[in-house]
């Protein structure tokens, strides 16, 4: 059954919802609509249309109010009497089972939630058996207790699917109490397979990195798309596959790096985001083991987006939820050659925002704030590159001193 999976259809067209409320007004809603649509762009999905409502909170029926989503039927429907078929519904929230089940039968579209969107993008990104394994595990735990949904759905288009082997099959056969029962004991077979696989890859990836020898190593961290590829693949030379998308890097690379004879490993790693799902850090935790196994973390900021600020607290929360927070670290700001900014007229005497700084501000800002800890960059066009190569000299040469004292190969190439 492939429930995630809306990619085979290059032009599918999306509608997203998304709520205002107390805790989120109306700009960080367009914020997290601005993003839920890069992630459909990124899954394949064409977005024609958003709807946003004021609300305490979401229903949990049906997420947003009955009107609202009777406004949702109406534009589905007419655009639909224009031959202009929209082919789902995008909620920017993790939707319950019961919340799936009333929409779509209201709707009558398919509709997936933020979590299921993202899940389906790491179905398509995963290449390697690992990150394929941790993909499938995530999707049977968001599938599990959703499963009374699933069961609906089949029984409208008349019969199951077939026992076939892709990303979240399952083999369902026919609706009916007892078949879900036997479903869910298979599901949970399933988990238990995929984690006592995860289990044995990441035996063999603890012994790979035992096997490294005395070499500090740096792992590159940040939100998602901030452009930590594009900065390995300057500093070690290599080519780790980068693009202009969402979770474009699934799987750790790991090279080995050498400035001024210091040997060091370099780790890229996937890229956090706001409303990750908690299954899927679960799922990658064998993958974040390089995370928490660096012994500096470069923390990489895309300096050009408007909410960078927040999504550096969204990557600071997560490496404190890995246990990473007390970690050596340093803020590399990347894409300064993107940074726009409007200087405000001497007649406005309205508080200055962050589209009202300039970037010799923020840097001035962040310097005292965290003195030689942070850079400014541009990995695309090269800027201060060899400062940035200095700066990781400089501290994974101090890290080696206070690691390994007595590396006497070391020793002598600093003396040199």
């Amino acid at each position: 059954m492939k429930e995630f999976v809306i990619s085979e259809a290059k032009t599918e067209t999306a509608v997203l919802v998304g709520l205002i409320t107390k805790d989120q007004d109306e700009a960080k809603t367009k914020e997290y609509l601005d993003e839920l649509e890069f992630l459909a762009d990124t899954a394949g999905a064409v977005t024609v249309k958003r709807f946003t409502q004021k609300v305490n909170g979401p229903s949990s029926v049906t997420y947003v109010g009955s009107g609202k989503l009777e406004e949702i039927r109406q534009y589905i429907e007419a655009e639909e009497d224009a031959e202009r078929e929209v082919g789902m519904v995008i909620f920017d929230d993790e939707l319950s089972a019961k919340q799936i089940r009333n929409i779509e039968k209201e709707l009558k579209v398919k509709i997936l939630d933020r979590t299921s969107l993202i899940l389906d993008i790491f179905a398509m990104r995963a290449q390697t058996a690992e990150a394929k394994t941790q993909v499938e595990l995530a999707q049977h735990r968001y599938m599990l207790p959703r499963l009374q949904r699933l069961w609906t759905h089949l029984e409208r288009q008349g019969g199951g699917s077939g026992s076939g082997g892709g990303k979240g099959s399952v083999g369902l056969r026919g609706p009916g109490e007892t078949q879900l029962e036997m479903d869910r004991r298979i599901i949970l077979q399933r988990i238990t397979l995929l984690k006592q696989r995860l289990e044995e890859i990441d035996k063999q990836k603890t012994t790979q990195r035992k096997n490294r020898g005395r070499m500090i190593r740096v792992a590159l961290v940040g939100y998602t798309n901030v452009g930590k590829s594009t900065m390995m693949n300057l500093l070690s030379k290599s080519e780790v596959f980068a693009e202009n998308k969402l979770f474009a890097t699934l799987d750790t690379t790991v090279r080995k790096m050498v400035i001024d004879n210091l040997p060091f490993l370099l780790a890229d790693t996937v890229g956090f985001i706001r409303k990750l799902p908690t299954d899927l850090v679960d799922s990658f935790k064998s993958t974040l083991d390089e995370v928490r196994e660096a012994d500096l973390l470069v923390h990489v900021v895309d300096i050009s987006h408007p909410d960078f600020e927040e999504q550096i607290k969204v990557v600071e929360t997560t490496l404190s939820e890995l246990g990473c927070a007390d970690k050596p670290s340093m803020i590399v700001f990347n894409k300064i050659d993107a940074y726009t900014w409007v200087e405000k007229d001497d007649d406005d005497l309205t508080p200055p925002t962050r589209e009202n700084v300039s970037l010799d501000e923020l840097k001035a800002t962040w310097m005292a704030r965290m003195a030689d800890s942070c850079l400014f960059i541009s990995a695309r066009e090269k800027q201060n590159i060899d400062e940035l190569r200095d700066v990781l000299y400089k501290r994974v040469r101090e890290l080696h001193v206070q690691k390994y004292p007595y590396n006497d190969f070391l020793y002598e190439n600093y003396e040199q």
